[in-house]
């Protein structure tokens, strides 16, 4: 039964974008301007690293949100968690941008930052999977890989839309963006709210989900019995989505840092490069789900992480050389490959699992994935530090990334359950 389909398709991208707008503002203000605001006691790399600590602190939550919103999302629906969700992460954003500094009321101001990030990250945590899962069962066979691509059309889009308000902000004076203007992409995430929510709440309910009511067959217990059937469906689910995110935090978020703060390039290139990658990625996700269509999400996921393990030396040479080019388009060029695998990933991974118990399995799938790589840039600039300011080992991290989801991949496809 398929049910509206545009409005399906709309709904998923909906959410998604907004989530992933808030996750790359904070991102970008981690690796731009935090360490000013919140850790100004602490030497510049120091500081760098302990924004970068609270970045991961979201995504050491995501597998918490997994867990209870695909056990409710298992049990009660796909569509009720998504309204939740989306109504969390917004508020918890935009409440960012209304933080007082250090300077303003001390230690106080990175713990809330912190505890904002834990809320944030729960509520993504049942975001893009479930938007993912519901996308992919209201889909129609032939047509799953135009479905099952929309959630991933919102990364390019909210990573368009964050970067080209901090592109704008950062052109203010120094003085006026670090007084005021880093908190204008947070704020914005409140009108961002009220349209994405508008837009799921005219999204039906998965017709998968209806018909595991009629039969009773929902399960009781949908974490329970993911472990006990699916433990190695998930395991192979967590290593599919590691270079797809884990890659893009390294070549997006950390580059951002280096080419700012080590390399000594202008923001705003790096904001541009960055937006230019999103540009690229918004028009060829489209591509990456027609092809979908006709091999499977597998040969997908297999050709991007195979691209991303050869490129990943040059990237980083490229970067090395310290040039505003040189980075801009290393830069661009990582996230544009690591985000092929990442195209096929919500298709992939909904084929991998049972209605019972999918809403579970692909949110700790992926989100245990993003838990891992929400440190990438933590130690990335640890590594950095370590090796005296040499790439190769960044261009390692990448190159294992890579290899992680290419056998991953392969071993998905053999996975694949012949129906939803």
């Amino acid at each position: 039964m398929e049910a509206n389909p545009r409005t399906v398709a709309l709904g998923a991208f909906a959410g998604t974008a907004l989530e992933w707008y808030d996750y790359y503002v904070y991102g970008s203000a981690a690796a731009l301007v935090f360490n000013t605001q919140f850790f100004p006691e602490l030497s510049p790399v120091a500081g760098t690293m302990a924004s970068f600590a609270t970045f991961g602190v979201g995504f050491v939550a995501r597998p918490l949100g997994a867990a209870v919103f695909g056990h409710l999302g298992d049990r009660y629906g796909r569509r009720r968690m998504l309204l939740i969700t989306v109504v969390l992460i917004g508020l918890v954003t935009g409440c960012v941008g209304l933080l007082p500094t250090y300077a303003q009321i001390g230690v106080a101001a990175p713990i809330l930052l912190a505890t904002l990030r834990l809320l944030q990250g729960i509520s993504v945590g049942g975001e893009w999977s479930g938007a993912a899962t519901l996308a992919v069962e209201h889909a129609p066979k032939e047509k799953r890989g135009r479905y099952g691509v929309m959630p991933q059309l919102g990364s390019p889009v909210g990573s368009l839309a964050a970067t080209g308000v901090f592109a704008l902000v950062s052109s203010l004076p120094d003085e006026q963006f670090n007084a005021w203007g880093w908190r204008i992409p947070f704020l914005l995430a409140f009108p961002l709210l009220l349209l994405a929510l508008w837009v799921r709440s005219r999204v039906d309910e998965s017709p998968v989900f209806r018909e595991m009511l009629t039969r009773q067959r929902a399960a009781r217990r949908p974490l329970v019995e993911l472990l006990r059937t699916s433990g190695w469906r998930l395991v192979v689910g967590i290593a599919v989505s590691f270079v797809g995110i884990g890659g893009y935090y390294l070549c997006g978020t950390f580059l951002v840092s280096y080419g700012a703060d080590t390399a000594g390039i202008d923001r705003t290139l790096l904001l541009n490069a960055a937006t230019a990658a999103s540009f690229i990625n918004l028009c060829a996700y489209p591509v990456f789900g027609w092809i979908a269509d006709r091999t499977g999400p597998g040969p997908v996921a297999i050709w991007g992480a195979a691209a991303s393990a050869v490129a990943a030396f040059p990237i980083f040479w490229l970067v090395g050389l310290g040039t505003p080019a040189g980075v801009a388009v290393g830069l661009a060029a990582g996230v544009v490959l690591v985000s092929v695998s990442y195209a096929a990933c919500g298709q992939l991974l909904s084929e991998m699992f049972t209605g019972e118990v999918r809403y579970s399995g692909v949110g700790l799938s992926y989100n245990i994935s993003g838990a891992i790589s929400g440190f990438v840039p933590l130690a990335a600039t640890a590594l950095l530090a370590a090796f005296g300011g040499s790439l190769w080992p960044i261009g390692l991290m990448l190159f294992a990334f890579s290899v992680i989801t290419l056998v991953a991949a392969v071993a998905a496809k053999r996975l694949a359950l012949a129906e939803l």
